[in-house]
């Protein structure tokens, strides 16, 4: 039986609409990671200002104050060693790689943003043959479930505006691995090794590849 591998994609941005932190894990089908990699992208982080939403009050995540944070925790994880500082040459070449020995299926959540950022700063995810947004299946296998909306109003992980269910890659996390989960922190190897992961894990549980390729588009 051939064995699948899928590689989750997941970026940080800044102002400029380029990649600042990208991260990136193999997986298999059961969810075991056999590679993974975090770096902050050289020529971006440090000299654009990460992504904010000038209309966000302080407190909010995305807020401009909240950038300022985050930009220090950034440096932080580059003085300690959990990140490393790679130019998109390099990325390019552990991804060519991860290509030639495993060919895997892309995906991220919300695979079209991450692709539009990957572009810009000259990141090629365009070398894998097949791909599928992993946020469109988790809307249609796991977002579909009443005991996912129950889960949702139950411990109020709710839109804002319409108080429908939230679909985010945070709150479908919380609902396979526990509503304890600590919030995803939005970091870019984090995100899709803590997070995605297990959506990904969690829906191939009960669909080929062949239909997880159809749900993704």
């Amino acid at each position: 039986m051939t064995k699948h591998y899928y590689i989750i994609v997941d970026t940080e941005t800044t102002k400029k609409q380029s990649v600042a932190d990208f991260g990136a894990v193999v997986v298999t089908r059961k969810g075991k990671i056999v590679e993974q990699f975090g770096a902050m992208v050289l020529g971006h982080f440090g000299k654009f200002d990460l992504f904010a939403d000038p209309s966000a009050p302080d407190s909010a995540f995305w807020s401009e104050q909240s950038a300022q944070r985050r930009a220090k925790d950034y440096d932080a994880m580059l003085e300690s060693g959990e990140r490393s500082i790679s130019s998109p040459a390099l990325i390019n070449q552990w991804l060519a790689g991860v290509n030639a020995r495993y060919a895997p299926v892309l995906t991220a959540y919300n695979l079209s943003f991450d692709l539009g950022k990957c572009r810009n700063t000259r990141i090629n995810l365009g070398i894998f043959s097949e791909r599928f947004c992993l946020m469109k299946a988790a809307k249609k296998v796991i977002g579909s479930q009443a005991a996912y909306h129950d889960f949702c109003y139950d411990n109020n992980l709710l839109t804002p505006k319409l108080s429908n269910p939230s679909m985010t890659a945070d709150t479908m996390a919380k609902f396979i691995l526990g509503v304890s989960l600590a919030d995803e922190p939005h970091t870019a190897l984090e995100d899709a090794r803590d997070y995605e992961a297990a959506i990904l894990t969690y829906i191939l549980r009960d669909v080929t590849r062949k239909q997880l390729l159809g749900l993704g588009q």
